[in-house]
């Protein structure tokens, strides 16, 4: 899991599991206010693409998040 923070909020590398029975992962970013408490809010990266295993879709997010700039009030990625 790779790590960024930012001003007001950090986004990590995280993964999203592909509903049904073909199963798979998303590569994901989750972002979260800095020193807030609740869910942190997830935004799925290299959209169509799937991946066999978490591991293989978190290096995929690690390597997208090294391309976020910012991250917006309202949590919206800014690339």
């Amino acid at each position: 899991m790779a790590r960024k923070a930012f001003d007001h909020f950090e986004a990590v590398s995280a993964v999203v599991p592909v509903p049904g029975e073909g199963g798979g992962y998303y590569a994901a970013i989750a972002v979260k206010a800095l020193g807030g408490s609740g869910a942190p809010r997830f935004h799925k990266v290299l959209e169509g693409r799937i991946f066999k295993t978490a591991h293989e879709a978190d290096d995929a997010a690690a390597k997208e998040l090294t391309h976020l700039k910012d991250v917006k009030e309202n949590t919206d990625l800014l690339w």
